[in-house]
């Protein structure tokens, strides 16, 4: 019989081949030895985890990260139906993240919204060239716990400036993280706007969220 480590290095191989039915395969082989949550925290999402690395070292693309993410929800899907009604759908925290307006790069972004949400938040994905006030109107409206802000462009920068200061006049910011990413995005800059992080990377991202949300 395999041991746990062996199962949780399978778990995470399959994720890594984006394969589906060689995931499930392996969820199914875990569940006599190891809990539901376990299953989900050290082998599947290890594995997402994993998969967001290769994508920035170029080894993955895009449509891969996509096939993973979709092979991990099937995953937690098997395990959730068997998980006691506390544990069900318990979420690290709630994500509204977006592209800023004047801009309309999405690859970044929809990366980092698919590694959050594998790594168990819930995550508002609200599109590219979105309006300051729909990011600060959809935060109230889901009482999210962050916002995350990419831009692509030196001239859309600002647009994340504007995000924070308009937190503030509504009386947000307090209660909303802010976090700042994107090519020309810098941790000097995420300073200079008083923003709550800023993340190089999804992986990154995924950290500093957990930091940030979970940490608090």
């Amino acid at each position: 019989m395999a041991s746990k480590e062996e199962l949780i290095q399978e778990l995470s191989d399959a994720i890594i081949s984006c394969k589906k039915d060689r995931v499930l395969e392996a969820v199914e082989k875990a569940k006599g030895v190891m809990e539901p949550s376990e299953i989900i925290e050290k082998g599947l999402a290890a594995g997402m985890n994993e998969v967001g690395t290769l994508f920035e070292r170029g080894k993955l693309f895009l449509p891969h990260v996509m096939m993973a993410a979709d092979a991990m929800t099937a995953g937690v899907q098997v395990l959730e139906a068997e998980m006691p009604v506390g544990e069900q759908k318990k979420k690290l925290g709630v994500i509204v993240n977006g592209t800023v307006e004047g801009d309309v790069h999405d690859i970044g972004k929809s990366i980092v919204s698919t590694m959050l949400q594998s790594a168990g938040f819930e995550v508002h994905d609200i599109g590219r060239d979105v309006p300051i006030r729909d990011f600060v109107n959809k935060a109230k409206e889901v009482n999210a716990d962050m916002i995350g802000l990419s831009a692509l462009m030196t001239t859309t920068l600002p647009g994340q400036k504007e995000v924070i200061e308009l937190l503030k006049e509504e009386g947000m910011r307090d209660k909303v993280k802010v976090m700042v990413g994107g090519a020309p995005a810098t941790q000097a800059w995420a300073d200079k706007i008083s923003a709550d992080c800023y993340a190089e990377n999804a992986s990154e991202a995924v950290a500093k969220a957990k930091e940030l949300i979970v940490g608090k």
